[in-house]
C-alpha cells in the first residue's frame, strides 16, 4: 500500500478520482447550457448543502463542462471580507478577455468594454480594474452607483459579446450565501435580463440549505427563476462506489464488513468517506482492506476531522457562541427550536437571540424553517459533546 498512490482526496472543493451519485446535476447542467447556446431559456442552478457534501467539488465539475461546451466559465467565491462590486467588476472584465483577445474585439466586445469601464470606475474611482480596456467608458451606462441598475448593463453587453464570438459565459459561484440581499438581488436582476433579451449568460452557485429563502426574499420570481438542487447524503449505491471505486483503479479491494463499518460511521457524506478512504488505505497492508483495517483506522479519521474539518468552524466564535452550539449538540444533530435551546441554558430564546444570529451570520448555522435552526456541519454535534462540556467555556 503505497501512500503516494493513495487515491483518496479529502481536502477543500479538491475533484475525488470517482464521482458518485452527481450525475443528474452535472447533466441538468449541461441541458442548461445547450439550451441557451440553442435560443432557449432554462432555469438558472442554485447548488445548495450542508459543509461536506461536495457543492465545490460539484461546482468544479461545471467548470469543465462549460469548458467542454464552449463556454467561458467565471470562478470565483464569495466573501463578506470582499466587497462584490469591485469583485463582479474584475470577474466580468475577465470574462470579456476570454470570450475574445482584445486584438479580436468586434463591435459588441468593444462595447461591453467601455460598459465594464464604466461599471469598474463606478465601484472603484482610480480605475484600478481597468487594465487593457483601453476605450472610453460607456458613459450614461452602468454608472448610476446602483448595482441593481447596473450589473445588469453589465451582464447585458457581455452576453451581446459572447453571441457575437457564438460563446456563452456562466459565472460559477461559491458561498453565495454571504451576499448581502442587495447584492444577490442584483445578480438575479442581471441574469433575468439576459435571459429576457436571450443572451448566452447564466449562472450557477452553490451554498448552504437556507439559499432558497435568501434568494426569495430578494427576488419574488427567485423560485421561478432557478432550479434549487440539494446535494447531502449520498445514497447506499452511490457511497460504496464512492468508497470501492477509487481503490479499485489502484487493484485494492476492500471486504464487505469493512464497507458496512465505513459507511455506518460516514452516513454517507462525500468528505468522510474521502476521509476515512484515505484512513484505511494508510493503515492497511493490502491488497484487501479489512474490517480490522477500518476499525484500527476509526482514531485516525476522528483526529483527522477534529483537527481540521470541525476545528476550523470553531475558531472563529466565542465562548458565548461555542456554549450555544455545545447546547444545541446536546439536543442532537437535527434542528431544533430556539426555545428549545434557551431551555437547556436555562435562558430565553430572547436572550440568545442575539448569539443565534451571529452564528447564522457566520455560516456554522442556518435556519431550516421558521424559529429552527440546525447546524451547516454534519456530525458537529457529536464534535461539540466530544471536546466541550456544557459547564465548560471551550476545550474544542
Amino acid at each position: 500500500m503505497d501512500r503516494a498512490r493513495n487515491p483518496y482526496t479529502p481536502n477543500a472543493g479538491a475533484p475525488p478520482r470517482f464521482l458518485a451519485g452527481r450525475a443528474q446535476e452535472t447533466e441538468d447542467f449541461r441541458v442548461l447550457l445547450r439550451r441557451l447556446a440553442n435560443g432557449y431559456s432554462e432555469q438558472s442552478v442554485i447548488v445548495t448543502g450542508l459543509r461536506g457534501v461536495g457543492k465545490t467539488v460539484l461546482l468544479g465539475q461545471y467548470e469543465r463542462i462549460a469548458e467542454d461546451e464552449n463556454w467561458v466559465p467565471v470562478v470565483a467565491e464569495v466573501s463578506k471580507n470582499t466587497p462584490f462590486g469591485p469583485q463582479i467588476a474584475n470577474l466580468s472584465r475577465r470574462a470579456l478577455f476570454q470570450v475574445s483577445p482584445k486584438a479580436r474585439w468586434g463591435e459588441r466586445a468593444a462595447q461591453a468594454a467601455a460598459v465594464i469601464k464604466s461599471f469598474s470606475l463606478s465601484v472603484r474611482a482610480d480605475g484600478a480594474m481597468t487594465a487593457g480596456l483601453d476605450v472610453e467608458p460607456a458613459w450614461g451606462t452602468a454608472d448610476t452607483g446602483s448595482l441593481n441598475d447596473d450589473l445588469a448593463d453589465v451582464f447585458q453587453a457581455i452576453g451581446e459579446a459572447a453571441a457575437e464570438k457564438k460563446r456563452g459565459v456562466v459565472f460559477l459561484f461559491d458561498e453565495i450565501q454571504f451576499l448581502a440581499k442587495a447584492e444577490l438581488e442584483a445578480l438575479i436582476g442581471a441574469v433575468h435580463r439576459t435571459v429576457q433579451r436571450q443572451l448566452p449568460v447564466t449562472f450557477a452557485g452553490a451554498g448552504l440549505p437556507g439559499l432558497p429563502g435568501l434568494a426569495g426574499n430578494a427576488k419574488s420570481y427567485a423560485e421561478r427563476f432557478f432550479k434549487f438542487s440539494s446535494i447531502g447524503q449520498l445514497p447506499r449505491e452511490a457511497a460504496v462506489q464512492a468508497i470501492v471505486e477509487p481503490a479499485k483503479g489502484e487493484g485494492v479491494t476492500y471486504q464487505p464488513e469493512a464497507i458496512d463499518f465505513i459507511l455506518a460511521y460516514t452516513e454517507g457524506y462525500p468528505y468522510f468517506i474521502q476521509e476515512f478512504g484515505r484512513a484505511a488505505w494508510n493503515t492497511a497492508d493490502g491488497p484487501v482492506i479489512t474490517l480490522v483495517d477500518a476499525e484500527d483506522a476509526l482514531s485516525q479519521v476522528e483526529s483527522e476531522l477534529d483537527g481540521s474539518f470541525f476545528q476550523a468552524r470553531v475558531q472563529r466564535t466565542t465562548p458565548d457562541e461555542l456554549t450555544y452550539m455545545r447546547a444545541m449538540a446536546e439536543l442532537g444533530g437535527v434542528e431544533h427550536k430556539a426555545a428549545d435551546v434557551a431551555a437547556v441554558l436555562h435562558k430565553t430564546s430572547e436572550q440568545l437571540g442575539p448569539i443565534r444570529s451571529r452564528l447564522i451570520a457566520k455560516g456554522l448555522l442556518y435556519t431550516s424553517r421558521f424559529g429552527y435552526a440546525k447546524f451547516t456541519v454534519p456530525q458537529f454535534d457529536r464534535f461539540m459533546r466530544r471536546h466541550m462540556t456544557l459547564d465548560s467555556e471551550s476545550t474544542a
